[in-house]
């Protein structure tokens, strides 16, 4: 016979996860709008790109609200999905500023709206910064969307993060 203070954490842990499953069953089934944020990898196909970007288009069309980073790759079509259907459906969080992106996203990104830019983390490497902006994203939305390879250490450390948040998280591996 096992002690009773085990029994009870059991019950805790086996309530907690049902109350989370519940929730994420509420935010699937939920009608209307959703925060949805959608995060992934900078080294993406051309297909895998058009995917995302329709992706993005669909659900922003659909009335949610999109929030991403702003690089190359995955956030690229996303931003570029969203700004299709509804621009105002759209933020998106830079891990530093705008500067510090690469020429192509640059140019994209100063024709949006909603950009976060981070000038206090201009002298951390790109890979804390990138680790604090999507705890930032994942904090603003209540699901999370992530396009990413079995590779990408970062990214599935993202995804670990957003579980233990208790976010809805979908993860399409792209190899």
């Amino acid at each position: 016979m096992g002690h009773p203070s085990s029994h009870s954490e059991t019950i805790a842990v086996t309530d907690q996860k049902i109350d989370t499953f519940l929730e994420e069953l509420q935010l699937i089934q939920s009608k209307g709008s959703k925060k949805i944020a959608m995060i992934g990898s900078r080294h993406l196909s051309f297909t895998h790109q058009q995917l995302i970007e329709t992706l993005s288009y669909a659900l922003a069309l659909d009335g949610n609200h999109i929030i991403t980073s702003g690089a190359s790759g995955t956030n690229f079509a996303v931003i570029k999905g969203v700004q299709r259907a509804n621009p105002d459906n759209l933020t998106v969080i830079l891990p530093q500023t705008i500067e510090q992106q690469p020429a192509e996203s640059r140019e994209q990104l100063l024709t949006l709206k909603s950009v976060h830019e981070h000038p206090d983390r201009v002298t951390m490497s790109l890979a804390q910064a990138s680790e604090l902006c999507y705890a930032e994203i994942i904090g603003k939305g209540q699901q999370l969307i992530a396009f990413l390879y079995h590779t990408s250490m970062t990214l599935k450390q993202t995804i670990k993060y957003a579980h233990e948040q208790h976010k809805v998280v979908t993860a399409f591996y792209l190899d």
